[in-house]
């Protein structure tokens, strides 16, 4: 998780007549970053710890509530918007660690129940997204923020298994190393990252307008809420539903360029209320007159101006 002053940042802000598109009040970009497409161990867990037993479903073959693919982009498609998909290559706890990781708690956190990026289904799915109109993009595995060498063999993986090449992302944790992962990004022909926020606020502290940190095409679209950052959405649905009116509301009243984060596994069958409150969100940015798309796609209409100082 990394946020910072924008007072700090480097480079150059992006203006508003040239960070959205005209004809349109705000630019909202959807994201979602693919982190644990299948329910395993959380199944048992859940169901201890909620004494819920519903979890354990998730243990019957074939039922998967994590895998929200079809419904996100039937969800998305009805609406007449696309998002983007960021899929990471991460490593295997007992295949890539040492052995002193594999009784640690964070080991098993950050390592255990992810997915192989060459997956079939994973594959499958990413091509027909990408032929859908949707952008895959990169999601930097949990130390390749500050790992160049990491980060370029996930990319090129990506892109083989994709079969072009891809444009941004967003690094895994929100790990950043300001202005280094940034370099390594733009080094690697990236052209824009969506890192800069956090997961436990939300709002534009970073912000209204995404920037170049290097005064050159490199832009970072700042993060400005990620789904668990929320409150409760299931014990409180109209507190966060408020939460993203007011968010939508002040990004039209500043013509800003605003980022959220859904992760596939909320717009799923084990959380009702995440995929109506997504569906609310998208559907009011579009009455309130927002632009709605994928940063790569907001990223073709900012044009080559460097734009204004970074405040």
């Amino acid at each position: 998780m990394t946020s910072a002053d924008s007072a700090t940042l480097p480079g150059t802000r992006i203006p508003p007549e040239a960070a959205v598109p005209d004809g349109h009040s705000f630019a909202l970009c959807l994201t979602h970053d693919v982190d644990r497409p299948y329910k395993t161990y959380q199944g048992p867990y859940y169901a201890i710890a909620e004494r819920d037993p519903s979890h354990l479903r998730s243990l019957i073959p074939g039922v998967n509530p994590y895998w929200s693919f079809e419904r996100i982009a039937a969800l998305e498609a009805d609406l007449g918007v696309r998002s983007a998909f960021y899929f990471m290559d991460e490593q295997q706890l007992f295949r890539d660690r040492p052995v002193s990781e594999w009784l640690d708690p964070d080991g098993w956190l950050r390592y255990v129940g992810r997915y192989a990026i060459d997956d079939p289904a994973i594959v499958r799915t990413m091509r027909e997204l990408d032929a859908g109109g949707w952008e895959i993009g990169l999601h930097g595995s949990f130390e390749s923020f500050d790992d160049p060498d990491r980060l370029r063999s996930e990319k090129r993986r990506l892109e083989s298994l994709l079969g072009h090449r891809v444009r941004g992302g967003r690094q895994h944790h929100l790990n950043l190393a300001i202005p280094e992962t940034w370099e390594h990004h733009s080094t690697l022909g990236l052209e824009y990252d969506s890192t800069l926020g956090s997961s436990s606020t939300y709002g534009f502290e970073n912000g209204y307008h995404p920037f170049r940190p290097f005064d050159d095409a490199f832009v970072e679209f700042p993060l400005t809420l990620m789904d668990v950052a929320l409150p409760e959405v299931a014990a409180d649905p109209v507190r966060a539903r408020a939460e993203c009116e007011s968010l939508l509301e002040e990004a039209a009243e500043h013509e800003a360029v605003m980022t959220v984060l859904w992760h596939p596994r909320y717009l799923g069958d084990d959380f009702p209320e995440h995929v109506e409150l997504y569906r609310t969100l998208v559907r009011r940015a579009l009455e309130l007159g927002a632009w709605v798309g994928p940063p790569g796609a907001l990223y073709d209409s900012l044009g080559d101006e460097p734009g204004e100082p970074s405040p």
